[in-house]
């Protein structure tokens, strides 16, 4: 699908040789089209795509062509073809061939039509996007169209909270700095903000319409592809060229927050865009049922020609034998010959046989698949009352697949999480706050936020500790513990939340929303955040409003794990605040403090209850101490080598000899019965793997939240994975034992639990360029020793060593991958596991996953339809899914595998008789029943019954499938159906068949009856009647679900037998159409002999004993499976009042950080440099002066510029940008008509801002 490799990509970045191919100019559409690419078949085509999307199967003109071609892919439709065109030769037909054609041409368009109304859907929801509208820059106006209006090279403006139309370049917009802030929970699942920043140059050139009608600037990027989180590109104009990179650009599907307008430059559009380039493509799903039953229809067939082939050289033999045997009859042959009757007796015999594969059980089977589907509609334990939200099958041929599922791949955001950040507890000071762990809650405890001031905690239950520990709220209002104080004033100030004034509102804008959670709950406790400068920030603690001085902000970063804060009280005092991680902060304190081991263990405590936990701790710095360190600090921002090391440095020398005030727990809110429903996945032996594009440390989190990961298993991430892969597929490719002996983990990965965590980067190294095995060179030496030098080979022996390497973990967790390496890995498990794979999710970034997989299920979330849109299930919650698969999925699978099984049975012991008959008809080609009963066997006869288990058998139910998961392996062990019980269908079938034709033929050879001689209409029937009782009582006996349908069935059957025998035998039928209704009266005439009657009674007898006496067998002498062991047990146990879930026990628990932040660096530097705060009419970070920067003595942020000389604004990883100057200076920045101004920022390093009169 993509332009080209992304790895290839890769090598070529790194080379440093980036391929820019893909030219944009500005407001030049002329240009752009009329530039092309050759395409398939040496036909050129644009080269830039218009932003009309089409996701899509066909249209008018290919609907027809194309659903039949797709149709005639199965083997079964292709045989009734065939068997139709032999049916329109009068020589050898046995039916008129419109007969055939009729219920082909209602099967073809019964699945036509549900394709059709799929398509349908597509088409509307593609017009709807294509539809949206948006304001394009045409001539020097900006006009109203539609999104399939924009094309590359257009200037787009936007408004606040509108989704953008194309990938563009950021060019302006109204905030400061023309920074844009975007959510992209689309694109990677994470609802917290994320800012873009425009080009300088751009930000203050166009600042009208005027002058972006007048922007000609061309952009040079790489061609379209797949790569979310990656862009590179130069924008050149008038006669500079400034380097781009992927902060700058806006991707279709993010939508535009907190920012009133913005102005971008479209690069790529519709099919070109990174989110399209990741839907993937629509594929037919075919169960694996589906792709068996299309085998064995070509092996029936053979079977089917072969024995045709040697009826007919019998018939050539018995014809030429009776010819010689019987001279005086040469007349009645002079115009034919053995070979020839040979010749048309095989493919009378091909006609005759041809109903051993009804075109019925296809008809019956879309009608089981349609009516299980309503049964997941009508589901009321899957109907979600809070948003009148049912289950809903999309799919109506995928029910069966359910119940054979073996993994599962799960988006986070929104599908296992609710995307709510809470405040759940606390640690300050000794005493644990929040909803108690050591109490024992009544029904009546409720938490919640008092929107005047704070936090209650109100519970009516038995205290079990502490007598003297009052609630959070009332502790707070007593104000006596200093503490509780600092606590409190470090959330309110130690974080980069930015705040906007919306009347008499307080909006928060956060990086995260473990920050935004953070700030609230200090909010509602009394300390708010009311606003900051680029150096201050001022709270309101208990109503009284206090403004802090900003000296530093040590920002947050993965390596770092921690955030600072430092500044200057009101009073003077210099203080630093800084929170984090457990592991990074307890091993930063002054000594082991009285509280903290009770903190610790309440740190033990909220990781048992899976919160995410962040220490709190803070210390006083003299002005001695804060003057020597911020010299060093400045002296350290201006390095030109080894800035960064220098930086962490300092920040690691700031950060020590803390005292801890506290430990915050915050819940990220799982959706209801996620944990539970993961267990009894697992108990059924499901494998789930968690694939998402938020941080491995919030992944994690959330793995213990709901049970996936468990404090026993041993977490494998990239580096031990990169050491283990050659160990691994050293030991199951018979390596040398010294080489095996001379790895980390040589013993086998199943005899530990283990739980593999890597990241969607390390998921390309691994299965594109293989280089993390490179490094060791062991894989790569044994393979070229064996001869795998094609990188392809290699490439799927890569492939196939971690992919077993991951199957063998209990859990998988992908972090930061691509919607596109989500599909990815589910096709690698697919293609070397040859498992059934389900993926859920809820969002456009889980689509390609959703249509890779087996099974695609949508969550109707709160990130729009085009997941439910795409899926083959939609649920509204991921819970569901436990009955889905467990109930409704296992069900599916068993009622069609017995539907299958006796519908094969039955068609087998009534109609293979034919066979017999012919060594008994001189091999002539003489049904041996009446046309209409061969008719009538697969519609009406037999059809009932057969039909009723396909709907409605169960084996336990509903709440004894949860109660016993394990019986969900039978459809992952492909049991109930294979090729095995096809045989054993098969010789059953057989010899029901011999049994009912051979004691008939018995029977009637020297006895007849009283009434009636031994004629060849009498035996039909009796051969007729005993095959068709046969075939009702093994129903019958393994009918394990019985209902009033079901007797309805089976005795509809039977009255149906009697009434079509008295229709079409009677003799008025018969004086109307004797060549149509030729067996007169036979059933009447038969069936009232009692010798008949006993001999139909034997046949039953005989063909029945059999099964008895096997079940009768294995259940005396326990000779039985483990699933029908626990389905005995099941069936025996009462039925449960509610319905029964399982609920995780508690083990014992081993110490581990339970940190999860999902800060993404960089709000610290936009805020000390001023460019995220709104000032009035000019783009000055100090309210009242236009480009001056002010400061006193001690404070970070002067810049200090003279004429003629160079001022330096550097920002490095973790830090904000340090401002030269001497104390009580005041620096100004200036600029001047004719200043040239240059502002290059590369990623975690610096940014230098020149400034030259």
């Amino acid at each position: 699908m993509d332009g080209q490799d992304p790895a290839l990509g890769c090598e070529r970045e790194q080379k440093g040789q980036p391929a820019f191919t893909w030219e944009v100019q500005a407001n030049n559409r002329a240009h752009h089209e009329q530039l092309r690419k050759k395409s398939a078949f040496c036909v050129s085509k644009k080269k830039y795509a218009g932003n009309a999307i089409k996701t899509a199967k066909y249209n008018v003109l290919t609907f027809l062509p194309l659903n039949l071609y797709e149709q005639f892919h199965r083997m079964a439709n292709v045989y009734f073809v065939f068997v139709i065109l032999l049916q329109t030769f009068p020589e050898i037909s046995t039916l008129p061939w419109y007969t055939l054609l009729f219920p082909l041409s209602c099967l073809l368009t019964i699945r036509a039509l549900r394709d059709l109304m799929d398509d349908i859907g597509r088409h509307q929801s593609d017009r709807n996007i294509n539809s949206r509208p948006c304001e394009i820059l045409s001539g020097e106006s900006f006009r109203w169209q539609k999104w399939r209006d924009v094309c590359v090279g257009d200037v787009v403006r936007l408004h606040k909270d509108s989704l953008v139309p194309a990938d563009m370049l950021l060019l302006c917009s109204s905030e400061p700095s023309s920074l844009c802030y975007v959510e992209t929970c689309d694109i990677d699942g994470e609802t917290n903000l994320k800012f873009r920043q425009a080009l300088l140059v751009t930000h203050q050139e166009l600042t009208s319409e005027e002058s972006l009608a007048a922007f000609d600037g061309r952009v040079s990027c790489e061609e379209p592809n797949s790569r979310m989180h990656s862009f590179t590109g130069v924008l050149q104009w008038r006669g500079e060229t400034h380097a781009l990179d992927g902060d700058r650009i806006l991707l279709r599907g993010c939508k535009l927050r907190n920012t009133d307008t913005c102005y971008g430059l479209v690069l790529y559009a519709g099919s070109d865009s990174k989110i399209m380039r990741n839907c993937g493509k629509i594929k037919r799903k075919k169960t694996k049922l589906d792709r068996m039953m299309d085998r064995l229809v070509v092996m029936i067939f053979l079977v089917l020609l072969v024995t045709s082939l040697c009826l007919a050289i019998a018939s050539g033999f018995w014809a030429k034998m009776f010819q010689e045997k019987h001279s005086y009859l040469a007349a009645l042959y002079k115009h034919t010959t053995p070979a020839k009757q040979a010749f048309f007796s095989f493919w009378g015999f091909t006609i005759l046989l041809s109903v051993i594969l009804p075109m019925s059980m296809y008809i019956t089977f879309e009608f089981i698949y349609l009516v299980n589907s309503f049964f997941i509609n009508w589901d009321l334990e899957m109907y979600y009352a809070a948003k009148d939200i049912p289950a809903k099958a999309r799919s109506t041929s995928l029910n069966d697949q359910l119940g054979q599922v073996e993994y599962i791949f799960s988006d986070k955001t929104g599908t296992l999480t609710q995307n709510i950040m809470s405040f759940k507890k606390c640690c300050v000071n000794g005493s644990i706050y929040g909803n108690l762990w050591w109490w024992q809650v009544g029904r009546d405890c409720r938490v919640g936020l008092r929107p005047g001031f704070g936090w209650r905690s109100f519970c009516h239950g038995e205290k079990m500790l502490d007598p003297n520990n009052v609630g959070l709220r009332e502790a707070v209002q007593q104000n006596k513990d200093p503490v509780l104080r600092e606590f409190l004033r470090l959330l309110a100030l130690c974080h980069t939340v930015m705040v906007e004034e919306r009347g008499d509102q307080l909006v928060y804008q956060a990086a995260s929303p473990d920050e935004e959670a953070l700030v609230l709950a200090a909010r509602s406790l009394g300390y708010v955040f009311l606003s900051r400068t680029q150096d201050t920030i001022t709270i309101s603690e208990m109503g009284v409003k206090r403004t802090f001085q900003v000296l530093a902000m040590l920002d947050f970063n993965s390596d770092r794990k921690r955030m600072s804060v430092l500044v200057r009280d009101p009073q003077g005092t210099i203080r630093l605040y800084t929170k984090g991680a457990d592991t990074v902060i307890l091993e930063r304190l002054r000594g082991r403090g009285p509280n903290q081991d009770f903190t610790e263990r309440a740190l033990d405590h909220f990781a048992e209850e899976t919160l995410r936990t962040l220490c709190l701790a803070s210390k006083e710095l003299s002005e001695a101490e804060y003057d020597e360190w911020s010299r060093r600090h400045r002296m350290a921002s201006i390095l030109l080598q080894g800035r960064a090391c220098e930086l962490d440095r300092l920040y690691e020398e700031m950060e020590q000899d803390l005292e801890l005030l506290g430990v915050t727990a915050i819940e990220d809110k799982l959706q209801e019965g996620v944990p539970e429903t993961i267990q009894l996945l697992k108990l059924g032996n499901i494998k789930v793997w968690v694939l998402t594009g938020d941080k491995q440390e919030t992944a994690m989190n959330v793995g213990y939240a709901c049970k996936l990961l468990t404090d026993d298993m041993e977490i494998l991430e990239e580096k031990e994975v990169s050491e283990m892969l050659e160990a691994y597929w050293a030991r199951n490719n018979n390596v040398s034992g010294s080489d095996c002996a001379s790895q980390q983990h040589p013993e086998p990965l199943c005899h530990k639990k283990r739980a593999l965590v890597i990241s969607g980067d390390f998921v390309d190294t691994i299965l594109q360029t293989g280089e993390v095995l490179q490094k060791k060179g062991q894989l790569w030496q044994h393979l070229a020793c064996h001869g795998t030098t094609d990188p392809q080979e290699q490439g799927s022996v890569v492939e196939k060593a971690f992919v077993d390497l991951a199957t063998s973990c209990q859990a998988v967790i992908c972090c930061r991958v691509t919607p596109k390496q989500k599909a990815l890995i589910v096709q690698l498990v697919k293609k070397h596991k040859k498992a059934t794979t389900l993926a859920i999710g809820d969002g456009a970034n889980d689509v390609n996953m959703i249509k890779t997989a087996d099974i695609g299920v949508g969550i109707s979330g709160l990130e729009g339809v085009q997941a439910v849109q795409c899926s083959d299930f939609a649920l509204a919650q991921f819970c569901y899914l436990q009955r889905l698969l467990l109930v409704h999925g296992r069900w599916a699978y068993l009622r069609i595998c017995k539907f299958l099984r006796y519908f094969f049975y039955k068609t087998f012991a009534g109609l293979m008789t034919q066979i017999w008959f012919a060594f008994h008809s001189g091999f002539t080609a003489q049904p041996l029943y009446e046309g209409w009963f061969l008719a009538l066997y697969n519609v009406f006869y037999t059809a009932y019954p057969v039909l009723s288990v396909g709907l409605l058998e169960q084996d336990v139910s509903a709440k004894k499938s949860l109660r016993f998961p394990e019986l969900y392996t039978i459809g992952q062990q492909d049991k109930l159906f294979n090729y095995r019980i096809f045989s054993v269908t098969l010789l059953h079938g057989v010899s029901t068949s011999l049994t009912s034709f051979y004691i008939a033929l018995w029977a009637f050879e020297d006895h007849v009856g009283s009434r009636t001689v031994g004629d060849y209409e009498s035996f039909s029937v009796t051969v007729a009647t005993s095959a068709l009782l046969s075939v009702l009582v093994e129903i019958i006996l393994d009918t394990k679900f019985w209902t009033a349908l079901s007797f309805l069935m089976v005795t509809a059957s039977l009255l149906l037998f009697c009434l079509f025998s008295f229709l079409t035998q009677s003799i008025d039928a018969f004086r109307i159409a004797p060549a149509v209704f030729c067996f007169p009266d036979a059933t009447q005439n038969a069936l009232t002999d009692p010798y008949i009657l006993l001999v139909v009674l034997l046949s039953l007898v005989v063909n029945t004993i059999p099964s008895l006496t096997i079940r009768s067998y294995n259940a005396i002498t326990g000779n039985t499976s483990i699933q029908q062991k626990i389905c005995w047990k099941a069936r025996r146990e009462p039925e449960p009042s509610v319905e029964l879930r399982t609920h995780v026990p508690r083990g014992s628990f081993h110490r581990r950080s339970t940190y999860a932040f999902s800060h993404q660096e960089g709000y610290a530097g936009l805020i000390t440099r001023g460019e995220s705060l709104r000032t009035k009419g000019t783009h000055s970070t100090t309210k009242g002066t236009q480009g001056t920067h002010s400061t006193t003595k001690g404070t970070q942020g002067t810049h200090s510029t003279t004429k003629g000389t160079q001022g330096t604004h550097s920002t490095t990883k973790g830090t904000q940008g340090t401002h030269n100057t001497t104390k009580g200076t005041q620096g100004t920045h200036s600029t001047t008509k004719g200043t040239h101004s240059t502002h290059i920022t590369t990623k975690g390093t610096q940014a230098d801002l020149a400034t030259s009169r």
